[in-house]
């Protein structure tokens, strides 16, 4: 099973857009499976449902960087390095979404909805492209990872 994959099954049983994302690489980088949930629980709906950058990319964000290792407080090449893999998982999900912004591909208002998930249901999965985003999403970062190795 592909990590995009992973990601799209995981989100189908519940966790959000951010949590499926992260939590498809999480183990293979010895993060139990639960923190990396904790961690990334926050980041779905568009950070706090605020329909703003998709958890899906923040998600394959915490993914990269995992991957890329320690990180140096005190080296800005480190830095630099993990700013230029994120934009390259950015410019792939981008490419295929035309946007990274929440409220742009689900086509609702930024910060009109309430902070309350909605039920996961049959009609939840029908309107929503998410399980879709979080796909290309943990592909992108599958592909930038692969290629930093």
């Amino acid at each position: 099973m592909t990590k995009a994959e992973k990601a799209r099954e995981l989100f189908l049983k519940g966790y959000n857009c951010a949590q499926a994302t992260f939590g498809a690489f999480a183990e293979d980088y010895g993060l139990d499976l639960n923190v990396a949930m904790t961690l990334s629980a926050g980041l779905g709906g568009g950070i706090g449902r605020l329909r703003e950058t998709c958890g899906a990319v923040t998600g394959a964000t915490l993914a990269v960087s995992l991957a890329m290792g320690s990180f140096e407080l005190n080296n800005p090449d480190a830095k630099t390095r993990v700013y230029e893999e994120i934009r390259k998982v950015v410019e792939i999900f981008e490419k295929e979404t035309g946007s990274i912004v929440c409220a742009d591909m689900l086509g609702v208002p930024r910060r009109g909805d309430s902070a309350v998930a909605e039920p996961r249901t049959k009609e939840y999965y029908e309107k929503r492209p998410c399980s879709e985003l979080v796909y290309i999403a943990a592909k992108a970062a599958e592909e930038i990872i692969e290629k930093m190795k």
